[in-house]
């Protein structure tokens, strides 16, 4: 029968790649928040080195950064965003500002997320070569599969795999970077730069994930199983009921 005679409604392999392919984006963003959290983490960085790099004052430069941060952090709380976007950028800001003036020196601003993002590096690396890999854990439940994919779909866990190794590298590519910056340059340089690798990087490893999800057989919806085992087992529950009374004299 030719494509014509069809039901008009009847998906098309293209028709469910794009729907894998659009799930799959909606989750990664989903999970990283966003074009808009990038910039969240971002913006109270570039506005301290800018404070800083005018008014040379580390205690002005910090608050006006933490300040910023909270605004943000209120915006998503009225907005009813994920809670986790909302307090992780003030709570990485407020550390950095706490341990830039309490130790005078305006490069410890940056010094904990450099420290976070080499630890988070090496994790993805470390995760990958054990065959657990870090992206697998992060992501399973935004997609509903869990850790069937480390068992039950190969296909995903390759893809997980891949995608954690992209992570690791980039991120310690970025540290390796920052880190002599850190040692040998002054505050101005570090923050202009850290700016700079700030928003690439993330863009570049979530566009590398999803290429590889994409291509990836589709996660198992473990959730969607579950709830089917446990209306099978109430069906035969109640059809056994049934049985039972239609024999009962």
């Amino acid at each position: 029968m030719s494509s014509l005679d069809e039901p008009m409604d009847r998906p098309t392999g293209r028709h469910r790649d794009d729907d894998s392919r659009s799930a799959t984006e909606a989750a990664l963003f989903e999970a990283f928040g966003g074009v808009r959290g990038m910039v969240e983490t971002t913006v109270p960085g570039l506005v301290f080195v800018a404070v800083f790099t005018v008014k040379r004052d580390i205690h002005t430069a910090a608050i006006a950064a933490l300040a910023l941060s909270l605004v943000l952090g209120v915006a998503r709380l009225v907005r009813k965003d994920t809670l986790k976007h909302a307090f992780s950028g003030v709570f990485g800001v407020a550390f950095g500002a706490v341990f830039a003036m309490m130790s005078g020196d305006a490069k410890n601003f940056y010094l904990p997320g450099m420290l976070y993002t080499l630890g988070l590096a090496i994790a993805y690396i470390v995760t990958a070569l054990l065959g657990c890999p870090l992206l697998g854990l992060i992501l399973g439940p935004v997609f509903k599969e869990n850790l069937s994919w480390r068992t039950r779909n190969p296909g995903r866990k390759k893809a997980y795999t891949k995608a954690s190794w992209a992570w690791g590298l980039i991120l310690l590519a970025k540290s390796a970077i920052l880190f002599p910056l850190y040692w040998w340059g002054d505050a101005t340089q570090l923050g202009w730069v850290k700016v700079a690798l700030g928003i690439p990087p993330m863009l570049l490893s979530v566009y590398l994930t999803w290429i590889f999800l994409a291509k990836a057989p589709p996660p198992i919806d473990v959730f969607a199983e579950m709830e089917a085992a446990e209306a099978a087992e109430r069906e035969a529950k109640t059809a056994s009921g049934t049985s039972e009374d239609r024999v009962t004299p």
